[in-house]
């Protein structure tokens, strides 16, 4: 690290994540291009696997399997593919994310395209569980892990556009791919969900860059930061160093309850609105207005959180978060399921959002995308025993009302863990 006379300075790290920065500013920053490709892959890979509860009741049908064997395929694929984040979030800091979510993207595609074939329940595990659930590992920190890299400010912000489009996804494709179901049924409409994710995902990962050094510029807004304070290869934890402390393990345990929540909800809500007497095409709509709602959700809660702070932030989403999933308990319409839905999306949007700056502001970034690979693990734990729990619960009481009771329960307890949440010693992350 040094300095030139002429206000001119250059900081080199191992990852590469600064370089020169001179008074002449570039004419087009580039991180708005790599926000922008994020955003479309979140839109396709995040919705095409948001469908999963659209094709519950076909499959459930079709092939008589308990609600408690689908959602185990759901709950692999899930489980999977936040144990391989943690190598995808290695791989990222030291390549880079085109290569890791163009092969991915690629493991995606392919899944849902064998999805059209299954006959028996083994099928359902190896090419859902296991393949979309090894290419869903490179759909989250691969994405929002260079964010954090490319803005230094507005990262909140960016980061939301970014997971914002997970919502939009979840909008669009479970109605979408509902009213494929009822007019070419099942196996086609795996089809064309392969089809889209293989072609869009794989060539929009082309685009993405790691950091700002590969194209000669330095994060937004570097020239108004002081240049000890983005000393973050010295200042960084490592995978080692972060999980003895507390905060990591405070992280965690958070993530993994706000997973189990949200999991044992979404895979369920669909099949137990038309249980209680709302139509397929209504009830599909519960995903999509939740989805929506987190869209605003995520851009603004981000948009918050560089005003007054992740940790903050995360209160008040865990809070609204939270509340969502009381008020469901006593939802019997579809007016009250779409409110819950309109409160879940816009509180869960918030939650994804400060996930990466969470990270960042606690660990630093010289090892973000391993330990929001990490952290990101322990969420996907909770998805993916939540729809597991959820549907057994179901199969031995007939009903949803003590599942998501529990789901309600455990939210709670997340919510304390966020309030419990401090910051790091100053030998590691940003302050």
């Amino acid at each position: 690290m040094g300095s030139e006379k002429g206000g001119s300075c250059f900081l080199i790290t191992r990852a590469g994540d600064l370089h020169l920065a001179g008074n002449r500013k570039p004419k087009f920053f580039y991180g708005y291009v790599v926000v922008a490709a994020a955003f479309l892959i979140m839109v396709v890979s995040w919705g095409a696997i948001s469908t999963f509860g659209v094709f519950f009741k076909p499959l459930s049908t079709e092939f008589g399997w308990t609600r408690a064997a689908i959602s185990g395929a759901y709950s692999l694929c899930i489980i999977l593919s936040g144990l391989v984040a943690i190598g995808m979030g290695r791989l990222t800091d030291r390549f880079g994310p085109r290569l890791v979510i163009t092969a991915c993207g690629f493991l995606v595609g392919l899944g849902f395209l064998l999805m059209s074939q299954i006959g028996a329940i083994w099928q359902l595990y190896l090419f859902y569980g296991v393949i979309v659930g090894i290419g869903l590992s490179a759909a989250w920190v691969p994405l929002v892990s260079p964010v954090a890299r490319w803005f230094t400010q507005r990262r909140g912000l960016m980061t939301g556009i970014v997971v914002s489009g997970a919502g939009l996804g979840t909008m669009i494709m479970p109605p979408v791919t509902s009213w494929f179901i009822s007019n070419h049924g099942w196996r086609t409409s795996y089809i064309i969900l392969g089809i889209i994710a293989l072609v869009l995902i794989v060539l929009v990962a082309q685009f993405l860059k790691h950091a700002p050094a590969q194209t000669g510029q330095v994060p937004y807004r570097v020239d108004e930061v002081k240049v000890d304070s983005l000393n973050l290869e010295a200042r960084g934890f490592s995978l080692k160093e972060a999980i003895h402390t507390r905060q990591f393990w405070t992280l965690s345990a958070m993530w993994l309850c706000f997973g189990f929540s949200l999991g044992g909800i979404w895979v369920h809500i669909v099949i137990h609105a038309t249980g209680i007497g709302i139509s397929a095409a209504s009830a599909a709509n519960i995903l999509a207005i939740s989805g929506g709602a987190s869209i605003p959700g995520g851009i603004i809660i981000g948009s918050v959180a560089d005003r007054i702070g992740s940790r903050p932030a995360l209160i008040i989403t865990s809070i609204l978060f939270s509340g969502a999933l009381l008020w469901l308990l006593g939802a019997k319409e579809l007016g009250m399921l779409y409110l819950f839905a309109a409160i879940l999306g816009f509180g869960y949007g918030g939650l994804f959002v400060l996930e990466s700056p969470l990270v960042a502001k606690l660990f630093g970034l010289s090892s973000h995308g391993v330990i929001l690979g990490s952290v990101g693990f322990s969420y996907m734990v909770g998805d993916a025993i939540g729809p597991v729990v959820v549907g057994g619960i179901f199969d031995s009481t007939g009903s949803y009302s003590l599942a998501f009771l529990a789901c309600a329960i455990v939210s709670v307890i997340g919510l304390i863990l966020a309030s419990l949440l401090k910051p790091t010693s100053s030998e590691g992350g940003e302050k």
